[in-house]
């Protein structure tokens, strides 16, 4: 039964009632009370009917709440795995970090770094004129390098790179790398192990070309299986090497090995190295050590010892370096030992060169790692209201190329250079070299093989 009816019943069963005790209790009784009862009881009637429909809206209320809480909670699960998928993609998304070029990084381990340089050179070579040696002014593009590097999950790595200079692609390093904890093991083509300066980045060292023993000797990198362990301040490097890969194939094979050991003492790097060079050479082979004057523009080798035959090379390193503040001092030598066929007397050349630098700007000094000088990275560079690293250096350069009836040709250098480096991957380089020779490779008019010249070199520098 419906509750509006039962309402109108028991309203009217009290009706009835008051209406008969009224008129038994008094049938005279005032008839504006009975109206004034019944007026009551409708209005209760009415309240009762309004309840009754607050209470149906109510519940039609709530079953639109409960309709939408349950909507809100489908539109959160689909908005949750919205927000799962979005992370998940995110993570999937590869992480890029700018450090003069784009290094890219994926979450499973795979690295990518585009990397290239160019040095460009130009100078002025001062020769005795009656020596008919190219004299002047000259420029190239010494090094343009494209090539990329990074890292495979499981601890390997690769490295490639080739050089564009002088219109021809000449490959520099092609190398796949695996490391655990201090040790590296290194296939493909890279350095061989002769010397701090050697294996030192051309982008770090102090002068616009190294050593004249380091080219002449004909160090490069070779196509090869190398291991270097690290420990500490010990560094020990080991490998066996074929030929450089625009040469091959030919029956060499060398054996390198270097062991540096790189103490601090309070603030001070020290370095001190040593190196031993064995290449067996094949069959018929011949050997010829020349050198260019400081700089690489010019083709005229002043130091030349014309083709010789030989069955192996033997070389032995030292090295000593030291790193306080601003200042840097280093010395190497290495002697060069050839073993010729037959009764052939068997020679050694010698060369050797010592350098001091400063830096004349302040907090600034020159960078070291792993056995290497490493990247200057100057405290206020340009661009940040600074001017830069300005450094100076000074180098005694020598090479001895005349050994057993072998006439190669010496050679006494002093050399200074002044270097601004304006950030950390950009730099101009001044250089000027007197060199002093005795039995040159060009004699003058009058049959003179032992005179000056005086080199100019700049360098315009920049690599990512």
């Amino acid at each position: 039964m419906k509750t509006h009816k039962k309402i109108a019943m028991v309203a009217a069963i009290l009706s009835c009632s008051v209406s008969s005790q009224a008129i038994a209790q008094d049938s005279q009784s005032n008839a504006d009370e009975i109206e004034t009862l019944r007026a009551e009881l409708l209005r209760l009637s009415q309240r009762i009917q309004e309840l009754e429909s607050n209470i149906a809206q109510n519940a039609q209320d709530a079953q639109i709440a409960q309709n939408a809480a349950a909507e809100a909670g489908r539109v959160a699960q689909s908005a949750s795995k919205s927000a799962e998928e979005a992370t998940l993609a995110a993570n999937s998304l590869p992480e890029v970090n700018f450090k003069a070029a784009p290094e890219i990084k994926d979450g499973s381990g795979f690295t990518f770094k585009p990397r290239g340089r160019a040095n460009i050179d130009a100078g002025y070579v001062s020769a005795p004129n009656s020596t008919g040696a190219d004299s002047g002014f000259d420029a190239e593009a010494r090094r343009i390098r494209l090539g990329a590097s990074g890292s495979i999950p499981g601890g390997f790595g690769y490295k490639i790179e080739a050089d564009f200079a002088e219109d021809e692609v000449k490959l520099t390093d092609a190398i796949v790398t695996y490391k655990h904890d201090g040790l590296t093991i290194t296939a493909g083509q890279h350095n061989t192990f002769q010397g701090l300066e050697e294996l030192s980045s051309s982008l770090h060292t102090s002068f616009i070309e190294r050593s004249a023993w380091t080219d002449a000797f004909g160090f490069e990198r070779r196509v090869g299986l190398s291991a270097q362990y690290k420990t500490g301040d010990v560094l020990v490097q080991t490998g066996v090497f074929s030929d450089n890969s625009s040469d091959l194939p030919n029956g060499n094979t060398s054996f390198d090995t270097r062991f540096v050991y790189a103490p601090k003492a309070g603030s001070t790097q020290l370095h001190f190295g040593g190196s031993v060079h064995y290449n067996d050479l094949g069959e018929g082979s011949e050997l010829r050590y020349r050198q260019r004057p400081l700089v690489h523009f010019t083709d005229n080798r002043f130091l030349n010892t014309g083709r010789f035959s030989a069955t192996s090379e033997v070389g032995i390193g030292l090295e000593a370096a030291a790193i306080a503040g601003p200042f840097h001092v280093a010395l190497e030598g290495f002697n060069q030992r050839v073993n010729r066929p037959g009764d052939l007397a068997n020679p050694d050349f010698l060369g050797a060169s010592a350098e001091v630098g400063y830096f004349l700007t302040s907090g600034d000094k020159r960078g070291y790692k792993s056995g290497k000088f490493d990247r200057v990275k100057p405290a206020n560079p340009v661009g940040e209201g600074g001017i830069g690293a300005v450094q100076l250096n000074l180098r005694y350069d020598y090479l001895d190329l005349n050994s057993q009836g072998i006439i190669g040709g010496v050679q006494d250098s002093v050399q200074a250079s002044l270097i601004w480096t304006f950030t950390d991957y950009t730099r101009v380089l001044l250089n000027y070299g007197l060199l002093s020779y005795d039995d040159a490779a060009f004699p003058t008019a009058t049959g003179d093989t032992s005179y000056n010249v005086h080199v100019f070199g700049a360098r315009a520098q920049i690599d990512f």
